[in-house]
């Protein structure tokens, strides 16, 4: 067991401005050192299930799950005596999260606009669901019934149709029983006992059980997340995530002790998991640096968060607060937690996070189970580009354009010039024909 008077051993710590440069790197780009040699591998897997559909599932299942399948589609049956099964203060619990996701989500649906550019042209944009999307549930280390939740209720909120999901199996042939109570509470259509790089492939190119989707959405491991990039573009897909990561953003007002709790409930998920404080108090870095070996030396999975915290966690120290939150900034974690005197006007100051928590109450396991935010969040600074999960992924708009036969005569030149400039007089010819008519 861990000594809870020792000092636990991070990737960085100190000060922000001794780090040297390929620390800085490390820190900002997260990425998993091998995660650029699972190319190969990953596209080798899409293509045996594009090829050989089912089959290649059940190969996979007993190569890499050491389970034998006769199929990979668990029946309806199963997940209603599961969430029959299920023990009544997790249900209801799980009942909980389930309202307040749909509640968040559905306030999400983007109304239809429709603006007169000029006289006579009229542009609506309108919205659509999606037809068949796919979620992903990740298992291994873990059930995580909390991202059914997050995938198939805002897909349902958004009015999809049909909504798959894949969960790795378990040794029993199924993936855990939280999971299939939580398909059965959520609104799912139908679940496959597959993991994977193969789970992607076969929702992305469909087999002869499971269907092709329009969109794959939901966190996973490097494989997963590889899997996801190389199908982007065939199918939509939410982000790349990654591991799991926090960065706690601390003053001198700060209770270390919360900001320890923070960096350590990221730790346990991953060995890769990013955890870091960043503080312009030495004595607060000093206190959370106590607070977690006190709570390490406690932690259940303990091996897991020491490696995460080993590889990618830091306990920083700036010369300001500012520094802090421009260091936020260019961070752009998974979560924010925000523990300053001013938590709600220096959340504002970092725009680049994929949810934050302001102030010492909101702590981010709050946001992961339960307040109906979405916890399938960009990771390794990608809150810079792309947005968490919401009702929006699971739709796609469309424009409608009204055009009076005033409105046509009085744009008709103007195209024409510009089609000509183009060299496409077919264009101007079309445009000039509505003068005529």
């Amino acid at each position: 067991m861990s000594d809870p008077t020792s000092i636990p051993t991070l990737f960085a710590r100190g000060r922000l401005t001794a780090l040297d440069e390929a620390s800085s790197r490390r820190l900002m780009e997260r990425e998993p050192a091998d995660a650029g040699a699972l190319a190969p591998d990953v596209s080798a897997i899409l293509d045996d299930v594009r090829e050989r559909g089912d089959q290649a599932l059940l190969e996979m299942a007993q190569r890499f799950d050491g389970v034998e399948l006769e199929s990979v589609e668990v029946p309806r049956e199963r997940w209603d005596a599961a969430l029959a099964a299920l023990d009544p203060g997790v249900r209801a619990a799980l009942e909980r999260a389930a309202r307040n996701i749909r509640r968040f989500h559905e306030a999400q649906i983007p109304a239809e606009i429709s603006v007169e550019t000029e006289p006579g042209v009229r542009i609506t944009r309108r919205w659509a669901p999606l037809g068949t999307v796919g979620v992903y549930a990740p298992g291994g280390r873990a059930a995580y019934p909390s991202s059914v939740l997050m995938g198939v209720v805002p897909a349902r909120a958004a009015g999809v149709r049909e909504v798959v999901v894949c969960s790795p199996p378990g040794p029993s042939g199924e993936p855990p029983a939280e999971v299939l109570a939580a398909c059965a509470l959520g609104g799912a259509t139908r679940l496959f006992a597959v993991g994977g790089a193969g789970a992607v492939a076969a929702m992305a190119f469909g087999t002869e059980t499971i269907p092709a989707v329009d969109a794959v959405v939901g966190p996973g491991n490097r494989w997963v997340t590889e899997a996801k990039r190389q199908v982007a573009g065939r199918v939509l897909i939410d982000s790349p995530a990654g591991p799991s990561e926090v960065l706690v953003v601390a003053d001198g007002s700060a209770d270390a002790a919360l900001a320890a709790h923070e960096l350590l409930a990221q730790a346990e998920h991953d060995p890769d998991a990013a955890c870091v404080l960043v503080t312009p108090s030495a004595e607060v870095a000093r206190n959370a640096e106590v607070a977690l070996a006190r709570l390490l030396a406690e932690a259940p999975r303990r091996e897991v968060a020491e490696a995460a915290l080993a590889s990618n966690g830091a306990i920083l120290v700036t010369d300001t607060l500012d520094d802090a939150l421009r260091f936020a900034e260019a961070y752009a974690p998974e979560h924010l937690s925000i523990m300053t005197e001013e938590a709600a006007e220096d959340a504002r100051r970092v725009p680049t996070a994929g949810t934050t928590f302001v102030g010492p109450w909101a702590s981010v396991a709050f946001g992961d189970y339960l307040t109906g935010a979405n916890h399938v969040l960009p990771t390794a600074g990608r809150a810079r580009s792309f947005s968490g999960l919401s009702s929006q992924h699971f739709m796609r708009s469309y424009t409608v354009q009204e055009i009076t036969r005033e409105a046509a005569v009085a744009m008709a030149d103007d195209v024409a010039r510009l089609a000509d400039s183009e060299g496409l007089p077919a264009h101007a010819g079309a445009a000039l024909a509505r003068r005529s008519s």
